[in-house]
């Protein structure tokens, strides 16, 4: 009695006890167990052949179409479509309860190929495994690189919001030192001009203030006439080239017309006449080229025939003769003679701009206010170490002894702040603007590159949104993908664990590592 009791708990036991089936050691577990034979290729094979014979004489049905769109046949499909062909060929079936549709006789072939030797099983299991292996993990793996890409186009076009705010600001700064808008360059730049003479004015508002630090350094190097241009500022101001060089002012200014050509325009300065076109070019005489062919002068006929001489209608005493030197150039004077008669004084060419504005000059200006600029800070530095100065320090020291630290301090502000407000952006920017052939086009053109380079990242960014957008769509569209594969996957587990355990008595059988 207690044997039995023994064996009858054993047995009931093993019943309880599950089989779990690792998903990736699945098909060599049925092949081990004998339940399907090593090689189902040539049998599969075969079936399939059958389906594709089998497909071509269907019947118009809407279940069949949906059943037979977007996936491969296998045995669940087959035991479908009989199901759905008892229906539809119901007019066929003899009282014996065979059918004498072809349709059907063909697809009960398909399913007693799959039956035999449990063919079925083995393609079922080579399905399942195939899609947790490979199917499931492509799908999720696709979302998540499109996810991936949606980020990463939306950090790009966040990115790029900075070096567009950079050009607007580069771009910004750039108009506002010129003192422009950019809406008509070639305008806007004759009209910035006419501001060059303030700014020369503000820098030099404090320039007699060095006349101190002037007269310190010609005591000390003992050059009584050094820094000539400096001192000429600051007892006359800014005058012209020409009252510079001939200690008087002219009696009149024809100052080199400014004449812009601006390869880059805009719409608006672009449909302006020729007559405003900008041109730097300068001719050999250091004046810059004129329109000449609309101001021709008629001399008339100057030929005599009395030897060339000329009679200009004036009586002059006989005086001896005197030697006249013509080898000198009229025009380094600042007289020009024109016409009937000579108006003296006029100051053309280079001599009708001003010291700072006379490209010559203004470097001549600048050497010199950066040459006192070191001497003060070479002053200083040795009053400072006037405790540690040698004899020959003090001997030095004797000749400025009215001037100590602080007001060499002073003087020195003074100088920073003139070479500070002479060599700013904005009067550099305008003084190449009036003077140099190629700068005004420079400017134009990089203004330009600056708002295409804008217009191009903001469509950049733009696209960048968008496409975004589409791979946010993308992927909302694997979502039901994966949810159709995910639920297919799962009626073939469901169908491969119910299969196997009524092969072994029912025990409960677990595909491990398969679809959650």
């Amino acid at each position: 009695m207690y044997l039995w009791t023994n064996l009858f708990s054993t047995q009931l036991k093993e019943s309880e006890i599950p089989i779990d089936i690792a998903t990736l050691k699945l098909q060599d577990w049925l092949i081990s167990r004998r339940i399907v034979p090593k090689n189902v290729q040539a049998p599969l094979k075969d079936i399939h052949a059958k389906i594709s014979n089998a497909l071509q004489d269907m019947p118009a049905n809407e279940q069949l179409i949906k059943l037979l769109t977007g996936s491969n046949i296998n045995y669940l499909h087959v035991k479908q479509i009989i199901e759905i062909l008892k229906q539809t060929e119901k007019d066929t079936k003899s009282v014996f309860g065979s059918y004498g549709s072809q349709r059907m006789k063909d697809w009960q072939e398909v399913c007693r190929l799959y039956e035999k030797n449990a063919t079925y099983l083995a393609e079922t299991a080579q399905i399942y495994v195939r899609n947790v292996n490979y199917e499931i993990p492509g799908v999720r793996k696709q979302m998540a690189k499109v996810e991936q890409q949606t980020d990463d186009s939306l950090k790009r076009a966040h990115d790029l919001s900075k070096p567009e705010a950079q050009l607007l600001a580069e771009h910004a700064a750039l108009l506002e030192q010129l003192g422009v808008k950019g809406d008509n360059l070639h305008a806007e730049f004759i009209n910035a001009l006419g501001s060059l003479p303030q700014l020369y004015a503000k820098s030099l508002q404090n320039v007699g203030r060095v006349q101190a630090g002037i007269d310190m350094y010609a005591e000390i190097s003992g050059q009584q006439h050094c820094l000539p241009i400096l001192r000429h500022l600051v007892e006359h101001g800014n005058t012209t080239v020409y009252q510079y060089i001939h200690k008087e002012a002219p009696l009149a200014i024809e100052e080199p017309e400014v004449r812009l050509n601006l390869s880059v325009c805009n719409s608006s300065s672009s449909k302006e006449s020729d007559v405003n076109e900008i041109d730097f070019g300068m001719d050999d005489n250091g004046g810059t080229s004129s329109t000449v062919s609309a101001e021709i002068i008629d001399y008339g006929d100057l030929q005599d025939t009395d030897g060339g001489n000329i009679d200009w209608g004036i009586e002059s005493a006989p005086t001896d003769a005197v030697e006249i030197n013509f080898d000198i150039p009229v025009e380094e004077y600042g007289i020009v003679v024109e016409g009937t008669g000579m108006d003296g004084g006029t100051a053309k060419g280079d001599q009708a701009y001003t010291l700072l504005d006379s490209p010559n000059y203004r470097d001549r200006f600048l050497d010199e206010i950066y040459e006192l600029d070191a001497f003060l800070r070479m002053r200083l530095y040795e009053l400072k170490q006037l405790d540690n100065a040698s004899n020959i320090m003090y001997s030095l020291m004797d000749n400025i002894s009215t001037h100590d630290t602080e007001s060499i301090t002073k003087i020195l502000k003074d100088v920073e702040l003139i070479i500070q407000q002479s060599s700013d952006e904005q009067t550099r920017h305008l003084f190449q603007l009036k003077h140099s052939p190629k700068y005004a086009d420079l400017l134009a053109t990089k203004l330009q590159q600056q708002t295409k380079a804008v217009e191009k990242l903001r469509a950049t960014r733009e696209m960048l949104k968008n496409r975004a957008v589409e791979l946010r769509e993308q992927r909302q569209q694997l979502n039901p993908v994966l949810e159709e594969l995910t639920t297919r996957t799962r009626a073939l587990q469901t169908f491969i664990e119910q299969d196997i355990s009524k092969r072994y008595k029912n025990r409960v059988v677990n595909l491990i590592g398969g679809v959650n």
